[in-house]
């Protein structure tokens, strides 16, 4: 099983997408999906009780550290989608059981200031000091278009340690298909497939982690 804990300090930011998309992708792929759902909101879990009967299922469990217990033996991808934000210690019961850890972060000076704040408090964190727990960004909620995109992606990839392995752009079909308890990987038309491409480097970057 691979575990995926997705986290930031910052509220808003984009977990619940990250964790439903790669939940979508994976189920789609055929492989026993789960989530735990740790926020407040429950969008995660929302989520996936709202997928139809025509796209593969995906579990979830509310709340922190008990659900863990409860994900069964055959679960090939397993999602954490942390409270908003978290801190590092409110990370420790997941921190052990992850095999990555990604941190979305939007294109502002508040997010990136909040973000970069999180990643000097994750160096501190032994696993990942040691090389054991990789860490990665993916920008998010892009408009590739703009200098403020632009110039966010360049300042995050001068000033953090840990790479930039996914550039997500601005899109209204994530909160539409998220109402409807699917993803983009639920779907194959051509301009759900120009969506697909945003997420195939930060696929790749997963894969790599599980050699």
């Amino acid at each position: 099983m691979l575990t995926t804990l997705v986290a930031s300090s910052k509220g808003g930011c984009g977990k619940s997408t990250l964790v439903t998309q790669l939940a979508s992708h994976w189920a789609q792929a055929g492989q026993h999906t789960a989530i735990i759902d740790a926020d407040r909101q429950c969008s995660s879990f929302r989520w996936a009780t709202l997928r139809p009967d025509n796209v593969p299922g995906v579990l979830a469990y509310e709340g922190g550290r008990k659900s863990l217990s409860r994900i069964p033996a055959d679960t090939q991808q397993l999602l954490i989608d942390s409270a908003a934000g978290s801190g590092v210690r409110d990370l420790e019961p997941y921190l052990e059981q992850a095999d990555v850890l990604l941190v979305p972060v939007l294109p502002s000076s508040f997010d990136l200031d909040a973000t970069l704040r999180f990643i000097g408090e994750l160096q501190s964190i032994n696993r990942i000091r040691r090389g054991k727990l990789p860490v990665a960004l993916v920008a998010n909620r892009l408009k590739p278009w703009t200098h403020a995109s632009q110039d966010a992606v360049a300042q995050l990839a001068e000033q953090s340690p840990f790479p930039i392995v996914a550039q997500l752009r601005d899109s209204q079909a994530y909160v539409l298909l998220s109402a409807l308890g699917k993803g983009i990987f639920d779907y194959q038309s051509e301009q759900v497939r120009n969506h697909q491409q945003d997420w195939k480097a930060l696929l790749r970057w997963i894969k790599r982690q599980q050699r």
